[in-house]
């Protein structure tokens, strides 16, 4: 059973490869089987889990993006007669066009630093998520999230705020996230403790 478990993930590994295309990884980040980045930004200490989508995303730092997640994506123009691609100039599956309307299906998601995505959540194009927001398994998130909100549901919603008001901003203020290396190992031993590291930045 070990041995035939250990073949299967070999061939998964082999033939399930993530597919990256026009966009752009940090060397720290890591991308898992079966995903797909297309157009999109990953950075530092970042992951995607397996069999997720990224469209027209720009990833921040050290944030972790679970399995089976479809974030961005084309949109269609509700206000027109149509929705089908045939009528714009947007290139899609269908390759006939009937009409050369302009128009752009695909507006940027940003999504934050230190940003913790469940599994088998949809996030709509254009949303925002800023710094160390989390978003619980299986949402449907079509609103901006502000920092350090945690967020969960279909659709989803509000459900509280990580921590007080001034923690938020002073965490804000010291951006860890866009420390070098060496500074953040030395105070790793404070990340279990908001209060103890934002105090050590002040003295």
């Amino acid at each position: 059973m070990k041995l035939r478990y250990i073949i299967q993930k070999v061939f998964r590994k082999i033939f399930n490869r993530p597919c990256i295309d026009a966009s752009t990884l940090d060397k720290t980040s890591r991308v898992d089987i079966g995903t797909v980045i297309i157009a999109s930004k990953l950075g530092r200490y970042s992951y995607v889990g397996e069999h997720s989508s990224l469209l027209y995303v720009e990833v921040g730092a050290f944030t972790c993006i679970s399995n089976y997640c479809a974030i961005g994506g084309g949109s269609h123009p509700t206000e027109w007669v149509s929705l089908s691609p045939v009528f714009n100039t947007t290139k899609g599956i269908i390759k006939t066009k009937l009409g050369s309307l302009v128009y752009n299906p695909f507006v940027k998601v940003e999504i934050g630093n230190d940003v913790w995505i469940g599994s088998h959540c949809l996030i709509k194009s254009g949303v925002k998520i800023a710094d160390g927001a989390i978003v619980g398994m299986g949402s449907v998130v079509t609103h901006d999230i502000g920092p350090y909100e945690i967020w969960g549901g279909n659709p989803a919603k509000l459900l509280r705020k990580r921590f007080n008001d001034e923690t938020i901003e002073e965490l804000q203020k010291i951006s860890w996230w866009d420390w070098n290396d060496e500074l953040i190992n030395m105070k790793a031993q404070l990340f279990s403790n908001p209060s103890d590291l934002i105090q050590s930045m002040k003295g």
